[in-house]
């Protein structure tokens, strides 16, 4: 396994490095919007943009991959990621930040595929869930770190700006000067989501409120937190609580899900992430609003994960790329979604009301589990639990899924149309 993480560390610095930019860069803008009087509708339209590029750049960045190769293609949207970034205080206006956070979302997409493909081909059967945990914690833990560098700086100035553009440029060297091997870009089909949804209904529906609620964790909270009068500091502090607390609970419930089934625990977390958010509606003092955001952050970031476990607990293993790129454009679409529809309820019950709407998606959750649990009445088939972080990110398995070639060792599947997909 160290041999493993040895021939990827420079991957995994880089990707660290990206995650970190990001982290800063998502609430800085957050942040700026409020500076500049964007109302809460706009700032949700702004962060729905990112998340349609993040999907957009699902089913088509792949394409560079293939034909210029992981190294040139991480370089080429690390490039325009840093660009973009230093475009935003040149133009001030929510078209232009719409169409930037959608580039940046798309090029997003293609660094996180090349990222995850080469984690996969790197890794072996046996070392393969080690892998994917030290990406995890890359993960949770550099956008955490991101949200404590907000403080270095004034968000109504350009220089944080730089600062992020600096380092998603930084995030280019490691991986430039790397003397691993680059995987060779794999092929397959897509599936139909429609498909899945009737195989695993439980499984898509709790991807797609994931990804309904965890877009907006990562774009709105930051607003939630201005409007409620935080200092830059605690701003930072509530931001970075809310997302590395996602870290500690990964690893026991994926294990209690493999022991208990999935079932009974997608009824009873959306509960608990329900209560968490009812009790930071109403939470007034800072002590307690971040005693919420971490119990809210513990149980909200292993929802995915339990997700899309139980969507492919109901599939063989042949089909699971085709799976896994059927469940991330469902996330995308409540991705895409969530934002907007959050920035809704902010508008009209104030701060508040984006944690009014967390509670109010996960308890739609958690009565589809329990309509699902009673409708079937049977036990689920589970097949071993793997952690997998959906906070910023699609997946290289979704651009596996939007290519045409099937190899010979994918059963072929009645997807549809294609075309429509």
């Amino acid at each position: 396994m160290f041999k493993t993480l040895g021939t990827v560390a420079s991957l995994l610095l880089s990707y660290g490095l990206l995650l970190l930019a990001n982290g800063l860069f998502s609430t800085l803008l957050a942040v700026r919007t409020q500076v500049e009087g964007f109302s809460s509708t706009t700032v949700g339209f702004i962060v729905a943009s990112y998340f349609f590029g993040l999907l957009l750049g699902g089913l088509f960045a792949g394409r560079a991959v293939t034909r210029v190769g992981h190294i040139r293609s991480f370089a080429a949207f690390a490039s325009f990621v840093s660009i973009s970034a230093l475009l935003h205080p040149l133009f001030v206006t929510p078209i232009a930040w719409m169409m930037l956070r959608m580039l940046a979302g798309f090029c997003m997409a293609g660094m996180i595929m090349v990222t995850e493909s080469w984690l996969n081909e790197a890794a072996s059967n046996k070392t393969r869930g080690q892998v994917l945990s030290f990406y995890m914690i890359t993960n949770y833990f550099a956008a955490g770190c991101g949200q404590f560098l907000l403080t270095t700086g004034d968000p109504s100035q350009f220089q944080l700006f730089s600062l992020a553009s600096i380092i998603f440029s930084l995030a280019l060297i490691p991986v430039l000067l790397t003397r691993a091997k680059a995987p060779v870009p794999v092929h397959s089909t897509r599936m139909h989501v429609w498909t899945l949804f009737r195989i695993a209904p439980l499984g898509v529906f709790g991807v797609f409120c994931c990804g309904l609620v965890n877009s907006s964790v990562h774009g709105l909270s930051p607003v939630y937190a201005t409007n409620m009068g935080f200092s830059e500091a605690q701003l930072s502090t509530f931001m970075a609580v809310m997302i590395m607390s996602g870290l500690f609970l990964q690893w026991p419930i994926g294990h209690l899900s493999d022991r208990i089934g999935r079932g009974p625990l997608l009824v009873y977390i959306p509960v608990l992430v329900a209560f968490a958010a009812i009790w930071m509606v109403f939470a007034i003092e800072y002590a307690l609003i971040l005693i919420g955001a971490m119990v809210f952050g513990a149980f909200v970031f292993t929802l995915y994960s339990l997700a899309a476990a139980t969507a492919n607990d109901m599939v063989t293993a042949n089909q699971r790329v085709q799976v896994a790129g059927a469940l991330l454009i469902t996330y995308g679409a409540g991705a895409v979604t969530g934002p907007i529809v959050a920035g809704q309820f902010m508008g009209v019950l104030g701060p508040q009301g984006l944690f009014f709407y967390f509670a109010l998606i996960s308890l739609m959750l958690s009565a589809f589990a329990i309509f699902k649990r009673r409708r079937d009445g049977s036990p689920d088939k589970r097949k071993p639990f793997v952690a997998v972080p959906a906070t910023q990110s699609t997946s290289s398995q979704l651009y596996l899924s939007a290519h045409d070639e099937t190899p010979e060792h994918v059963t072929e599947l009645d997807f549809g149309d294609d075309s429509k997909s």
